[in-house]
């Protein structure tokens, strides 16, 4: 209709992150895209989404790109120092529950929205944790301002 009357399809902008996690019967899938945006401006071309948390977990992150780096890390310190302190494997609903406790405390002022998966004693777990704390524990998720 438009090209009918001489108008041009406007261009279509790519921008904002998509993070997903799937389970599947031993274990799970974690993806992320890696372009870091600023408005419609390609900040980073080669950003990493994906985070390590434990050596049997790790965690997606959508949002503001300082958040979502600086919340895993911290979390994955604290984790560090449990292992360390329990001599047990970390467990993914433990992360999942610091994470969610730390976004709540700041009431969606730390823009991360999180994926975090792992794979435990109980199998592989899969956790979406939301800016302002709260959490899900589903098969398969996506999350991020581009998941449709």
């Amino acid at each position: 209709l438009l090209e009918a009357e001489g108008l041009k399809h406007p261009k279509m902008t790519k921008t904002g992150t998509t993070i997903v996690g799937c389970l599947y019967k031993d274990g799970l899938v974690l993806g992320a895209d890696t372009r870091a945006t600023e408005g419609p401006i390609v900040a980073d071309k080669n950003c990493e989404k994906i985070h390590y948390l434990a050596p049997n977990m790790y965690c997606c992150g959508a949002g503001t790109a300082a958040d979502t780096e600086l919340t895993t890390a911290l979390i994955s310190s604290r984790l560090e120092l449990r292992r360390l302190q329990t001599g047990r494997p970390s467990r993914v609903v433990t992360a999942m529950t610091m994470l969610k406790q730390m976004l709540f405390r700041y009431q969606g002022h730390i823009g991360a929205a999180l994926i975090v998966g792992g794979v435990e004693v109980n199998g592989p777990q899969l956790y979406t944790v939301y800016p302002h704390g709260s959490t899900d524990k589903l098969p398969y998720v996506t999350m991020g301002s581009r998941s449709y």
